[in-house]
């Protein structure tokens, strides 16, 4: 068997071209690598911090009394005389206005009458019955005459009694709704009594039902007023309701409010703040790492472990702070989100972190 030998020419460009194939490699290698560093999204990143905090509930209504009273006639009649004037101060009891009571003082008289005669009637018919000189019925018949004209005595007493208003409350006089020598029918408002006393200053708000949830009787709240905007008022929630308005599915809740020096009035607009008791813990990171956000629903994009590509992750958000997302889940174990070029990533996109730190060096 013949040993083939090459030629040498040939030996010398194979050695030739081996040097140069390496080189070709090389720049293979390097092409693709800078052609992905060019689709690489430059971003950069920042630490996720916690805070343990309560989410405060903003709200307004208008300051009112806790005890207030609509006074007004059970019967209708001439208004003979009205003893107060608005704004003036009055105690529980105290006779505020009467009606002319010449009607109503007769149809007591002419009650009282009718009365009399039954029981007239009655003692009359109960002495023949023991005589046998009547029946049954006819002593069962005066009978309930005399019950029917008692039951009409007690009502002509009454609307007599209720033909004058007093104080249900000692307090201030807000509204007198109609003058003396007026025809008052039953039930028409005469006179808005509330009580005005250090303790029974209220706001009445509407909340939603998110809002609902956190509070509970007993927090606390500080509220402001137009009218001193200078100054902070203490409050308590005293009454939360526990069914919504059927109107504007709100749930009303009560503040009661402490006007220490100053001087209150129904109607003035005010402004709560209230703090509930429960505190919850929040990651917080900047507004614009926060992308497609729906509600409370939004997302953020995380730093891989392998450093070079994006992972997207759901949060829910609970509240904002200025400029920052106060989130209360999806965040947990996650040490640093993207903020700059959030809005550039697809999920396992390609990234070049660019922080300031970073490119400081």
């Amino acid at each position: 068997m013949k040993n083939l030998r090459l030629p040498s020419y040939l030996v010398l460009l194979a050695l030739g071209l081996a040097p140069m194939s390496f080189v070709a490699c090389q720049k293979a290698k390097s092409t693709t690598a800078a052609q992905k560093d060019d689709t690489s999204v430059a971003i950069q990143t920042a630490p996720v911090k916690e805070e343990t905090r309560t989410e405060s509930v903003f709200t307004s209504g208008l300051i009112s009394s806790d005890i207030e009273a609509r006074l007004s006639f059970k019967t209708g009649g001439i208004i003979d005389k009205i003893y107060v004037k608005e704004g003036q101060k009055v105690n529980q009891g105290q006779l505020l206005a009467t009606l002319n009571l010449t009607e109503i003082n007769a149809q007591v008289l002419q009650a009282r009458q009718s009365y009399e005669k039954a029981e007239r009637d009655l003692q009359r018919v109960k002495g023949l019955y023991a005589d046998t000189a009547a029946t049954l019925e006819q002593l069962q018949n005066v009978t309930t005459a005399q019950e029917v004209a008692r039951q009409n005595l007690t009502i002509a007493q009454f609307n007599q009694n209720y033909s004058q208003l007093r104080a249900t409350t000692s307090g201030t006089v807000l509204k007198k709704l109609m003058n003396e020598g007026e025809l008052a029918s039953p039930g028409a408002q005469v006179l808005y009594v509330a009580a005005t006393g250090q303790q029974n200053w209220v706001v009445r708000v509407g909340v939603s039902d998110k809002d609902w949830a956190k509070l509970s009787i007993g927090d606390k709240a500080k509220v402001t007023l137009d009218a001193y905007p200078n100054d902070a008022f203490e409050g308590t929630v005293t009454e939360l309701a526990q069914a919504a308005d059927p109107q504007n599915k709100l749930y009303e809740i009560e503040v009661q409010v402490k006007p220490g020096n100053k001087r209150f009035a129904p109607g003035l607009f005010a402004r709560a703040e209230i703090i509930p008791n429960e505190s919850h813990t929040y990651s917080i990171i900047p507004i614009e790492a926060l992308v497609e956000g729906n509600g409370q629903q939004a997302f953020v994009y995380v730093v891989s472990a392998d450093k070079h590509t994006v992972k997207k992750l759901p949060v829910r958000v609970a509240f904002f702070d200025n400029q920052r997302a106060m989130i209360a889940s999806g965040l947990e174990g996650i040490k640093e989100v993207v903020t700059a070029g959030a809005s550039f990533l697809t999920e396992g996109a390609d990234v070049a972190v660019m922080n300031d730190s970073d490119t400081s060096k």
